[in-house]
């Protein structure tokens, strides 16, 4: 019996650490589903409280890597839930590493079609370093609201 209690608590402190470090950073299905939760909490909270809460690091929109972040049709920041210092900044002209203009491709996609998948390189909030990165945008009214995932 107690050896049956033994393998037992092995098999789930097994489960438990894998699903664990599987979990440890957001998925593409994640902030998709992120993407539309915030516009829905837009919708019902209105923009100035859903701004703020977005753009709050340990608020319900900060989840491991993931966060949203939100900006009108110009490339201003309206939201930011990593770097809420960039709110209220106008960001169109802003350049990964690379030396790709994100924000301006962000806004250019968002004028020709609803949602997409756009890549560019960011500084990963885990660990603090810069890694390529995919973010789904969606357009809602006249802003874009965003949500990203690195990929290793």
């Amino acid at each position: 019996m107690k050896k049956c209690a033994a393998l037992m608590m092995c098999i789930f402190f097994t489960a438990c650490v894998g699903s664990a470090q599987a979990g440890d950073t957001g998925t593409r299905d994640e902030a998709m589903a992120m993407v539309k939760k915030a516009i829905q909490f837009i919708k019902a909270n209105g923009r100035d409280k859903a701004f703020a809460e977005f753009s709050n690091t340990r608020g319900q929109f900060a989840d491991r890597d993931l966060y949203i972040a939100v900006y009108d049709m110009n490339g201003k920041c309206l939201a930011h839930g990593q770097k809420p210092n960039m709110v209220g900044k106008d960001l169109i002209g802003m350049k990964d590493p690379d030396g790709k203009e994100f924000i301006k491709e962000r806004v250019e996609l968002m004028k020709k079609q609803g949602s997409a998948w756009q890549d560019y390189k960011f500084m990963n909030p885990l660990n603090k370093q810069i890694e390529p990165k995919q973010m789904f945008i969606e357009r809602a009214d006249d802003f874009i609201v965003g949500c990203g995932v690195y990929k290793k």
